[in-house]
């Protein structure tokens, strides 16, 4: 770094270098990548736990910057059990949309790749995908299909020139319209939107999405994602562009349908009152690590990392008068230079001697309920 410059200060030259750096190495995932006829045994695996509709391991996707290389997830392992719902939660920039779109193999490449770790996804029958190796030509059969997303602003998800029923008739004949003709595919684009409780679903299957309220566009976006009964449907804050009232609709609208259709739901979202309403197991993400993972009950009663227990003290209770709401201090560490110590030290009230060591290990405080802080290392729990 140059002398009297300010911090993250980069040279032409030394910029240059790090493009070219980065173009040797995407180029070589997108060889890779882009290989014609890969045989099943590289991509087809076997689910750690038959229970788990998809299981996350040990996953590292990376984005190759002219600044430098962003390890947006670092290592990241969960589970989402068959029939539940798993909450995701932190902070922007931590990760999560990223973990998700990696699922979907959606991340912008050739700047963005999965570097490292396994991605696992039940079809039933004793066989998964490992999504982080499976081919573009497989994956275009598994989205919809078996995994679909609800984006986090219908407006900007929805085309603008194309009505409601050409959008999701598209969706249907793509995966799921061998041998119907189009009659049939109006019939259950029209079926999908009074599922989403759409009243006037003949109505809306001939108008376009901006004739269309903010709430109704995103029930439009659920009947897209449910068209195909996927196995599991990852909700990207879906109700973050929604006023009070529309938000609990939708939310309620989510968990009718998830058991209607017998799907396991991966919930993005910064609100942790939607996640004690919806979720059954809660993973908190901070710096693109899971720093603490549990049931809602876990993490709602106990909250155990630091980062947690500050995301828990900056919500609003109802009842509880406080002149001015917690904020956490501090910064998120850049993500270009990311310390070889807890990514939350800087930011921690709770530090204890170990926290100057490297980062922390997960600690299993029960048998649902897991933390990496150093706070627990003193025979408070097993690694």
């Amino acid at each position: 770094m140059a002398k009297n410059k300010p911090e993250g200060y980069l040279s032409a030259k030394e910029s240059r270098r790090i493009s070219k750096e980065n173009r040797r190495i995407t180029n070589q995932y997108e060889k890779e990548r882009k290989r014609k006829k890969v045989p099943e045994s590289e991509y087809m695996t076997t689910m750690h736990d038959p229970n788990n509709a998809v299981e996350f391991d040990n996953l590292h996707t990376y984005f190759f910057t002219d600044a430098g290389t962003v390890k947006s997830v670092d290592g990241v392992t969960f589970e989402v059990p068959i029939g539940k719902t798993v909450g995701v939660v932190g902070e922007s920039g931590c990760g999560k949309s990223v973990t998700s779109l990696s699922l979907m193999q959606l991340i912008q490449r050739p700047q963005g790749q999965i570097v490292e770790g396994e991605i696992r996804l039940n079809i039933g029958d004793n066989k998964a995908y490992n999504i982080a190796k499976t081919p573009n030509e497989k994956m275009m059969n598994l989205r919809g299909n078996y995994v679909s997303m609800i984006f986090q602003e219908p407006m900007t998800s929805l085309n603008p020139v194309f009505r409601i029923g050409e959008q999701l008739e598209e969706v249907i004949a793509l995966h799921a319209g061998e041998g119907k003709d189009k009659e049939a595919f109006k019939q259950r684009t029209i079926e999908l939107l009074k599922m989403v409780g759409i009243a006037n679903s003949e109505g809306v299957y001939k108008m376009y999405p901006h004739e269309l309220s903010g709430g109704m566009r995103q029930r439009v976006m659920i009947a897209m994602a449910l068209a195909c009964s996927p196995k599991i449907i990852i909700a990207d804050e879906p109700t973050t562009a929604l006023d009070v009232t529309i938000q609990a609709q939708i939310l309620d609208l989510l968990r009718n349908l998830k058991n209607k259709i017998n799907s396991s739901i991966m919930l993005i979202t910064h609100d942790l009152g939607v996640i004690a309403e919806m979720a059954d197991y809660v993973v908190v993400m901070y710096a693109g690590r899971v720093v603490e993972k549990g049931t809602v009950r876990d993490i709602f009663t106990n909250p155990s990392h630091p980062y947690t227990i500050g995301l828990m003290a900056s919500k609003p209770v109802v009842g509880k008068q406080v002149d001015r709401l917690y904020s956490i201090p501090g910064k998120v560490p850049n993500p270009v230079n990311m310390p070889n110590y807890c990514y939350y030290k800087d930011r921690c009230e709770m530090c204890v001697e170990g926290c100057s060591g490297a980062y922390p290990e997960e600690i299993s405080l029960s048998d649902t309920h897991k933390v990496s802080c150093y706070r627990f290392y003193e025979g408070k729990g097993e690694k």
